[in-house]
């Protein structure tokens, strides 16, 4: 396996699974809209939603995420190496020198975030900085500007929007049905036509934000995979970055300041591990397993 193989690989996967999630959420809209009398409407309210959070996601979001853990920003004469390093990766990468962050949070992590490369943000921790060498600090942020650089931020809000649509219409219409709302409809040649699609829409309430979920971790978890191809492409050490993820890996607490809405950001996940090898957790996952990311970086 190359750099190159690995990285073309990834895009593929990724828009494969993109498309996958538009043709979901279309058509759980479309059922809803068939019970209800009213699919194009549907549809069209769907959009009207999804637009909207998508929006103010692109906008704010860099600034939610950070006060959310409450990161602050980076010194050149107190972090240096850090400064110099996110220089140095900003010019190998070719886009704008991104704003720096540091969290005050033992644990050793980081991410990226903002709408796009003039507005970006890479954002490590206090315990990051504290146990890499500099190689190991330029693998990290240069994973971090490949998001950047992808327009991952920018892929995740968008997804993470329509996962919440799913989610947020399924717990509606469940509510209005629960309620007596929904489609009536006395006339006895259509009672059939109207208990299918009854039970096509129970189905869809129950599947359809598993489904969403589910795509949106493959997603994340794909990106993850593209940004360590692309890091060790720009650093020529994936060596560096692989053993800056094992030290991520074997660090014994989580991070205090994450929550599961800012999990997927961080270039591991910042909740303390399942058991290796423990599927069901590694399906629920917002990242790849990080020895199978360790592996394919010491093989390029």
């Amino acid at each position: 396996m190359t750099i190159y193989s690995q990285i073309s690989s990834n895009k593929q996967k990724t828009f494969f699974i993109c498309a996958l999630f538009i043709v979901l959420l279309s058509g759980f809209f479309y059922i809803i809209g068939l019970y209800y009398g009213d699919a194009n409407g549907f549809l069209a309210l769907g959009l009207v939603i999804s637009s909207f959070s998508s929006v103010f996601s692109y906008c704010f979001s860099d600034k939610l995420v950070l006060f959310s853990v409450g990161a602050v920003p980076a010194k050149k004469e107190i972090h240096f190496n850090f400064y110099t390093a996110g220089e140095n990766m900003a010019i190998a990468t070719g886009i704008p020198m991104p704003k720096l962050y540091v969290i005050p949070d033992s644990a050793p992590n980081a991410f990226a975030t903002g709408r796009d490369p003039k507005h970006a943000v890479v954002c490590v921790t206090e315990g990051l900085l504290a146990i890499m060498d500099r190689g190991e600090l330029e693998g990290v942020i240069a994973h971090e500007m490949s998001h950047i650089k992808n327009y991952d931020m920018l892929v995740m809000t968008v997804v993470s929007v329509l996962v919440g649509t799913v989610s947020l219409v399924a717990d509606w219409i469940m509510r209005s049905m629960w309620w007596g709302g929904g489609s009536r409809d006395d006339d006895n040649n259509s009672g059939s036509k109207n208990i299918f699609t009854f039970i096509l829409l129970i189905v869809a309430l129950i599947i359809a934000p598993l489904t969403a979920t589910l795509i949106q971790l493959a997603i994340s978890r794909r990106r993850e995979y593209l940004a360590d191809a692309d890091a060790a492409l720009l650093t020529r050490r994936p060596a560096s970055l692989a053993s800056a993820l094992q030290k991520i890996s074997i660090y014994p607490t989580g991070m205090k300041s994450a929550t599961s809405a800012t999990a997927h950001l961080f270039i591991s996940n910042p909740f303390k591990k399942g058991k290796k090898g423990d599927w069901l957790t590694n399906m629920f996952s917002t990242h790849p397993p990080i020895e199978e990311r360790i592996r394919l970086l010491k093989e390029m």
